[in-house]
């Protein structure tokens, strides 16, 4: 090597320790830890080859060291200050800045060299003459390098500059010689808890009250090893009353009979022995002076419980050596069986180092005792009624506190001497960190939290302000995004980037910065004021815009933005954010309550632009822009880019340029419907870690993806024909997660199967094997199978359209003991099922298309095994068994005593016998089963109940525990119908559907307390429904119910039927003539609103009118309660506008209105509300004109939608409201198509200050 690479190479891994060391302190936020692993860059081989030969200037590299070192001897002085000094805290944003500019410096310097070390590779492969373009003699020359010594230069001058301010801003250097924060130095300013508590300030504890004390009472060792001193945990976020449930316990009678002693130590940060040991003497009354040290006070503890049964409590643990929690315990040892400890703690970590034989996570409380607990602290004597419109706003808060009772009790407080609506408003309206420490408890309490995070993580936890208020993610997805940031390239010995972002996001999730999801089994969420801590610490390097925000507080800083996908988006919309050129993260979310994929609109020039100006991207989405049906080939100068999510997207093909992205590691296509192919040079993306294409059109794989050494997640590999995607290129990859090999009848030789080596595919967690319809090579199919042995820790495997008509040997408990999902899909030829029952860990079954089974017997279960059948199952699923006739449940005693879900579909000759006991059954489906004269299964606990075509089935009564029932089809037995109506009303059902029973009586005779929703579909006996039946119904649907002509409604005063109703639905009842209705269509000979309309419906907030032609507007206009109005085809109604009084309404934001017969909108004598922001008008073939006066006031209107008029021949004279961010022609507007054409129509001139300008699918602004 030669001497200069080496001074040079020497001096710049100088530096970057020292950067790095320096960005240990930096802000504590993002810069804490950047990449450790940059040194070992620097030394590898590709980067010295690169350096040779460079003629860089030592000096200015010996300058930034200074520089460095003198920025960090001031850099702890910095953090201490910076939150109370704007001055200073703006010092500590502008080295961050300067820092990440220099790590993209390096990024790229890492980039340019792997290629030219790889150019050389390649060169060297095929024989031909090594050379490399970047030779001493003409490096000076070369761009590249002169673009990195100028900003090298750029970035030593910024910190030269920053360094000379740290005396005018009265930092001082630290006299520690360590780094990093040393939280035992500091002392906390928190209070320490006691053990004393008011109970009648509690609220929602007492079910996790009587579980802790059940757990202290309990005998039960739980498996600690015979231990005297058994310790139990409460787990939880800061705030979430972690304590008050501790205080509850100590102080329950139960408690204090069961124990001779008991103590209560506040602990908090500092785990101090000896403090601890003094704390527990004191508690029980012993003298103790300063003098004694742990010996002499552990014997004279020993000495006072030996043989007694002792409860302590251990508030507040932050301790996560095991060593403090060893010493402390030696005393306990001489304690009587059955003594206690119990720790509250934030940290799962924690509870574990204390060898926790149980774990409680405190949930957040329900929102009725959130209210109590607000109202107790907001209102004297914690009343409310004397003032609603408060109680109206406090609801709305206490949504915003999600359930912590810390926030409840703090803001409620802050509420307390604030008597104006005003102010209450602006609390709702505000950040929680808006409100000062003073005032609030709440920001410290959880700023401690990540203050005792150590420095990597805090990286990683301020990222996560990108992820919008209550999003559900999974911990791959947010791994693969801290991975393509770089926050996990730090060097661990045998630990990949993927098993040190599991390790991060796993302690995070043990001190509760996350939680898990309430619906799917792998999401998780963050609670809302940790959101809002993680975007207070993220400051302003991260922007998340809001639903319709629009982007004011960008700054040059700002690196990472989010934002919420709106149905149609323009350039215009993203013009604030162009300043932040340095720009690493475009991360689109789709609008809260819509699906991922939910199609999104963006115009191809915004695709364009957002590639020229952000050069520093690192994530990149277009996620749900089903409009972009080409990427520009610029996409591939994107030389930082490492995160890629095109899913949903409309390409069919993707430009060659991507394989350019050397630093790629994660590519999603998840369903790109229209893509046919990838390119063919994938092999070159040589970090690509993460494929994902499912549900695209793609079926021929590029050769060279077994080339792709750091390949470890794959969704799909589909084996060619003719030794094309041979299946033996699978054979060198590392997968982990979900694999599906589909296509499986193309595979010629079974032994290429077996160089597959899916047998060795430890991380593999899902397997998907699929082959074609094929009725030939039952042998064949049979030996491929047996070859695809998967790896014993797989826990999902699904067989579709095999052909064989038995499973290889590996398929039972000895191979399959860790599965817990199973499906056998289209296996035509099985005559029997295997033991499936014997599988220890599996908890979800599907057969589907198993056509010549007629009986399901005890080979099922397991041919008589001694093992509980079905033992851990919990959801059962049969479908298209067209064959099936006899399920033989009688020699299965016991069986499935875990069983939550039971389907069965689409089974046409099953005939009796159900299992007769489902102890933990929720929810059972049975759909077209026409034969079916079974008893249904006994299932005290079940919560759902569907039936629909499904014979005579027999149930003597309905549980109790009963919420939701469906009933549908004509082959229901109607004697069990009539039983089930008459039996409805002693169960606590909730939801309630009827279909297709067009001679069904519904027996009208008892409330129904507990029924919301409530849908009658086909019952074409019913004529009259009244309502006082139903006093908490919610929801109403009665679809084509031929004969049904009015609601009744009882003129009692007191009548408290319908003010919990807001929907109201009434679809094709051609006689319906009496109306307390939301939603009407195809109701031909409905003619009036009810009288009293607006008392009657109090909680109504959305009417849509379709196709009654008769109906007139109800008098005194439509209710000022709604939000929401729709009116299509109804021409009465539209004929007299100006009876609609909506100008009074002050809720009314979004109007639809089709009607053929308008020329004119809005109609004379029509005046619109100012709140409205949304206005369609659809299918009016006679509409001409938009009137100027009509939208001259608008002031909130944001989208305007005209779509199928044909005759509108311009639009208003003054233009459209300044307010509008996105007008929409769309369908057959030729006309009006044609005035607005960009900068060449008539009316371009009216429209060009709209942000997005949606014509059909294009977007043209």
């Amino acid at each position: 090597m030669e001497k200069g690479t080496t001074v040079l190479c020497n001096n710049l891994a100088v530096i970057y320790i020292h950067t790095n060391m320096a960005l240990e302190f930096v802000g504590g936020a993002l810069l804490s830890a950047l990449l450790e692993a940059a040194f070992d860059r620097l030394t590898s081989t590709d980067m010295l080859d690169y350096f040779r030969g460079k003629r860089f200037d030592d000096k200015l590299l010996e300058k930034l060291n200074v520089s460095l070192l003198s920025i960090k001897a001031v850099i702890e002085d910095a953090e201490e200050k910076h939150i109370s000094n704007r001055h200073v805290s703006a010092w500590l944003d502008k080295v961050k800045d300067v820092m990440l500019d220099a790590e993209d410096v390096l990024d790229e310097i890492h980039t340019e060299a792997f290629k030219q070390k790889k150019l050389q590779d390649d060169q060297q492969f095929h024989g031909g003459k090594l050379w490399c373009c970047y030779l001493p003699s003409s490096s000076i020359g070369s761009s590249f390098d002169k673009e990195v010594q100028s900003r090298m230069k750029e970035i030593l001058d910024n910190l030269e500059l920053l360094s000379s301010k740290k005396e005018s801003l009265g930092l001082k250097e630290s006299g520690c010689s360590g780094f990093g924060r040393v939280l035992g130095n500091k002392t906390s300013q928190r209070l320490p808890t006691t053990s004393l508590v008011n109970e009648a300030a509690v609220y929602g504890r007492d079910s996790d009250k009587n579980f802790i004390i059940d757990l202290l009472l309990s005998q039960s060792d739980n498996g600690s090893s015979g231990s005297n001193m058994i310790v139990n945990s409460i787990v939880g976020m800061g705030g979430i009353g972690k304590t008050t449930l501790a205080q509850l316990v100590y102080n329950d009678s139960r408690v204090n009979d069961a124990f001779v002693f008991k103590a209560w130590v506040s602990v908090s940060e500092e785990f101090d022995v000896v403090k601890v040991t003094r704390t527990i003497l004191k508690a029980l009354h012993l003298h103790i002076d300063d003098t004694m040290d742990l010996n002499m006070l552990q014997v004279k503890l020993k000495e006072k419980l030996l043989g007694k049964k002792f409860f302590l409590v251990l508030d507040d643990v932050w301790n996560e050596n095991y060593l403090n929690w060893e010493a402390l315990q030696t005393p306990f040892v001489y304690l009587a069986h059955g003594s206690k400890v119990l720790v509250t703690t934030r940290s799962e970590k924690v509870a574990s180092t204390m060898r926790s034989a149980n774990l409680h996570h405190l949930k957040q409380l329900p929102k009725e005792e959130s209210w109590l607990l607000f109202a107790k602290h907001a209102f004297h004597d914690g009343e409310s009624q004397s003032n609603a419109e408060l109680e109206k706003i406090g609801r709305k808060i206490i949504e915003k506190c999600k359930g912590l009772p810390l926030a409840l009790k703090t803001i409620g407080s802050l509420l307390y001497t604030k008597l104006s609506c005003e102010e209450w408003n602006g609390i709702l309206t505000s950040e929680m960190w808006d409100i000062s420490d003073d005032a609030s408890d709440i920001i410290p309490a959880l700023r401690l939290s990540y203050e005792c995070l150590p420095s990597p993580l805090k990286r990683c936890f301020a990222y996560c302000s990108l992820l919008p208020k209550d999003y559900e993610f999974e911990k791959d997805y947010l791994v693969d995004l801290w991975m393509a940031e770089s926050f996990l390239q730090f060097h661990q010995k045998n630990k990949s980037m993927k098993e040190l972002g599991d390790q991060f996001f796993d302690e995070l999730l043990s001190r509760s910065f996350f939680q898990r999801s309430s619906g799917e089994e792998k999401q998780f969420v963050m609670h809302d004021l940790v959101n809002d801590l993680a975007k207070y610490v993220s400051g302003k390097f991260c922007l998340r815009l809001e639903e319709e925000e629009e982007a004011k507080d960008v700054s040059k800083m700002t690196r990472h933005f989010s934002y919420f996908r709106n149905y149609s988006q323009g350039s215009r919309q993203f013009e604030a954010i162009y300043k932040a050129n340095k720009l690493r993260t475009f991360l689109p979310f789709p609008t809260f309550g819509s699906e991922a994929y939910d199609p999104s609109l963006m115009s191809s020039h915004m695709v364009h632009v957002l590639l020229s100006k952000f050069k520093c991207l690192r994530v990149f989405s277009l996620c749900g822009y089903f409009n972009i049906y080409e990427l520009p080939d610029s996409i591939g100068n994107l030389k930082h880019l490492r995160y890629l999510d095109l899913s949903g997207i409309g390409v069919k093909k993707l430009p060659d340029s991507i394989c350019l992205l050397y630093n790629l590691q994660t590519l999603k296509l998840t369903d790109c419907l229209y893509l046919e192919e990838l390119p063919s040079n994938m092999h070159k993306l040589v970090n690509l870690c993460h494929l994902d294409f499912r549900g695209t059109k793609v079926r021929k794989l590029p050769n060279g993806l077994g080339e792709l050494e750091k390949l470890e997640v794959l969704s799909s590999f589909y084996v060619g024909k003719s030794g094309e995607s041979n299946i033996n290129q699978l054979a060198a990859l590392k997968l982990r997660g979900t694999l599906s090999i589909e296509e499986l009848q193309n595979v010629a030789n079974p032994l290429d199967v077996l160089t597959a080596n899916l047998k060795n595919k430890v991380d593999l967690e899902e397997l998907i094997l699929e082959w074609s319809m094929n009725d030939d090579g039952f042998m064949n199919e049979r030996n491929v199978l047996e070859k695809l042995q998967p790896h014993t820790n797989l826990r999902k495997l699904s067989i579709r359209n095999y052909a064989g008509t038995t499973l290889p040997d590996w398929f039972g408990d000895n191979y399959l003991s860790n599965i817990v999902s199973l499906e056998l899909s289209e296996c035509k030829h099985f005559c029997f099922l295997p033991p499936l029952g014997v599988l220890p860990s599996l908890k979800r079954l599907w057969i589907v298309g198993v056509e010549k089974i007629v009986v399901i017997g005890s080979q099922f279960y397991g041919n008589n095994s001694c093992v509980v059948p079905f033992g851990s199952l919990q959801i059962l699923g049969f479908r298209k068994m067209f064959a099936w006739e006899k399920w033989d449940c009688q020699n299965a005693s016991g069986a499935f005593p875990c069983l939550k879900e039971l389907h069965i579909a689409d089974c046409p000759k099953l005939k009796n016998q159900l299992p007769e006991h489902l102890p933990s059954l929720l929810e059972l489906k049975i759909f077209n089963c026409i034969q079916l004269t079974a008893s249904l299964p006994r299932a005290p606990a079940i919560h759902g109940l569907v039936l629909e075509d499904c014979g005579k089935l027999q149930w003597k009564s309905l549980p109790s525990s009963l919420k939701t029932l469906l009933i549908g089809g004509g082959s229901i037995d109607r004697s069990f119908l009539d039983r089930t109506m008459h039996t409805i009303s002693n169960t606590c059902l909730e939801k309630l559907v009827l279909r297709d029973h067009p001679n069904v009586e519904f027996p009208i005779c008892h409330y129904h307390n507990f029924l919301r929703i409530m849908v009658l579909s086909s019952c074409n006996s019913l004529r009259a429904l009244p309502l006082d039946f139903f006093p908490r119904l919610e929801t109403l649907d009665l679809e084509y119910c031929s004969n049904l002509e009015r609601f009744s409604i009882s003129e009692r005063l007191d009548n408290p039927s319908l003010t919990s109703l807001k929907e109201l639905r009434v679809w094709g009842c051609p006689e319906f003539v009496s109306l307390e209705q939301c939603t009407i269509r195809n109701s031909a000979s409905l003619k009036s609103f009810p009288s009293g309309m607006h008392t009657l419906f109090p909680s109504l907030r959305s009417i849509l009118l379709n196709s009654c032609r008769k109906l007139e507007c109800p008098e005194g206009g439509f209710p000022s309660s709604i939000e929401k109005l729709g009116i299509s085809n109804c021409p009465k109604l539209v004929a007299s506008p100006m009876k609609w009084e909506l100008h009074s309404s002050t809720f009314l934001t979004q109007l639809d209105i089709s009607d053929k017969n308008v020329d004119s909108f809005p109609h004379q004598g029509l005046l619109l509300p100012a709140t409205l922001s949304s206005l369609s008008i659809y299918r009016c073939s006679h509409l001409k004109t938009l009137d100027d006066k009509g939208f001259r006031h608008l002031s909130s209107l944001k989208r305007l939608s005209i779509r199928q008029c044909p005759r509108l021949g311009c639009l208003p004279k003054e233009g459209l409201p300044g307010s509008l961010s996105c007008l929409e022609i769309r369908g057959n507007c030729p006309l009006l198509k044609q005035r607005c054409r960009k900068h060449r129509g008539e009316d371009w001139s009216k429209i060009a200050h709209i942000p997005c300008i949606r014509i059909d699918n294009d977007i043209i602004t």
